[in-house]
């Protein structure tokens, strides 16, 4: 039996077509069928889902999660990744390969889609651009671009290898993939806890630079415009990064880049306060660079908002700042954080918030998402813009619970999350 599914009266926000306007969504077998003003209710088998006065936007799509399965499932499993995802209104999630084994051939990818086939949440497995994420040899592309990979990436392990990052940028651009970046100088950052400036020698331990970051960057831009590849730079957290990309982007380089809600939204000094819990890679910054990351969001130099969901057990958490493992659980906090610190803080847009949430990261990777238009997939994330709610990190799906937003007042709830046209969420 072919259910239907009707939408009726929500404030329906799409990006990809500009539509922001009270309407009613119409779902068949999984698809949009209709967007309009009082769509009839199909006479039989069709549900109706009353969104008066909520909004009905695309289901987010975050290109930057680590799911930890296989071989860290203490932290988080796919499962366990998945449901926090559907309670944050994320449909569809890139799952970066420094799992162990790491995700570096067609059979590991073929592993994450098996296991997340039956999560309701669409999940597109990165790969890693060498052998291991050792950068020491490249991966297979060809065959993982066959297994349909979105993206190549040694995500948390930036290569140092100028030449074979420059080969795989060459390699990749053949295929049409993107390489994902993470920019920091190894020997500059080394295992270091925070940000290098007043932080840092507040607390007497080494820091890593703002330079470590932007340094690579320039480097990577600059392979990129040699190379003609696609490149695109993760969760950027400083000022002058903002300004390599801005300037690059004039001048015609294929890169993009993302950012994370604790980079618009947290300063280095939150170290002081919750130590470990705002432990992260690239650390918390400054004043300067949080200003920075938010003018780079709303003049669009900054293409997407990601969550670079980071589970750790809560033992590792509790170990000296300097031992702790760096990262931050973001799935389930970060449409409220972005809600509330670019659009209520009036910073933002309503539309240009959800099109860095999805339309735009969908876009990036050419993934069939992040739109509500007729014939598409039936993704949706359904909230109440104005509820305000507490961040109570004890009722999070995920397992980690390593979260600086623990207490914190948002605006803006999930209510419903809907992927291929079935309610994977709903609000108790």
């Amino acid at each position: 039996m072919n259910l239907k599914l009707l939408v009726k009266g929500g404030r329906v926000v799409d990006p990809s077509t500009g539509m922001d306007q009270i309407c009613d969504v119409l779902v068949d077998n999984g698809r949009i069928a209709a967007v309009g003003e009082s769509l009839p209710t199909p006479e039989e088998h069709c549900s109706v889902l009353d969104a008066t006065g909520l909004v009905v936007a695309p289901g987010l799509v975050d290109l930057h999660v680590h799911l930890r399965e296989p071989g860290f499932e203490d932290k988080e499993t796919i499962a366990t990744g998945c449901a926090a995802a559907a309670r944050g209104g994320v449909t569809t999630l890139v799952a970066m390969p420094n799992t162990r084994p790491a995700t570096d051939c067609p059979e590991m990818v073929a592993r994450v889609k098996e296991k997340a086939a039956s999560t309701g949440i669409n999940v597109y497995p990165a790969a890693a651009v060498t052998v291991g994420q050792k950068g020491e040899a490249l991966t297979d592309f060809q065959a993982l671009w066959q297994a349909g990979v979105p993206a190549l990436t040694d995500d948390g392990v930036p290569i140092q290898n100028l030449a074979l990052l420059r080969q795989a940028m060459q390699q990749a651009r053949t295929l049409g993939l993107p390489i994902l970046d993470h920019c920091e100088d190894r020997d500059m950052v080394r295992n270091y806890a925070v940000n290098e400036g007043v932080i840092s020698q507040q607390l007497g331990i080494p820091g890593r630079p703002a330079i470590a970051e932007e340094l690579q960057v320039m480097r990577d831009v600059m392979l990129a415009k040699d190379t003609g590849a696609r490149v695109h730079i993760c969760h950027i957290s400083t000022a002058g990064t903002v300004e390599i990309i801005r300037r690059a982007k004039a001048d015609g380089v294929a890169v993009t880049c993302e950012t994370c809600p604790q980079y618009f939204t947290l300063t280095e000094e939150e170290v002081l306060r919750q130590g470990t819990m705002a432990r992260v890679n690239p650390p918390l910054r400054t004043h300067a660079d949080r200003e920075a990351i938010l003018k780079g969001l709303k003049n669009g130099t900054i293409d997407a908002i990601v969550t670079d969901h980071a589970p750790h057990c809560a033992w590792e958490k509790a170990q000296d700042l300097q031992q702790a493992p760096s990262g931050m659980v973001g799935l389930e906090t970060s449409l409220g954080l972005s809600l509330t610190y670019l659009y209520h803080a009036g910073h933002m847009s309503l539309l240009d918030v959800i099109n860095r949430m999805s339309t735009a990261p969908a876009a990036l990777l050419r993934l069939p998402k992040g739109t509500l238009q007729v014939g598409q997939h039936a993704d949706m994330v359904i909230f109440d813009l104005d509820e305000r709610w507490t961040v109570d990190r004890e009722a999070f799906a995920s397992k980690g619970r390593n979260t600086p937003f623990h207490g914190f007042q948002l605006q803006g709830k999930v209510k419903y999350t809907i992927s291929m046209g079935q309610i994977i969420y709903q609000e108790d």
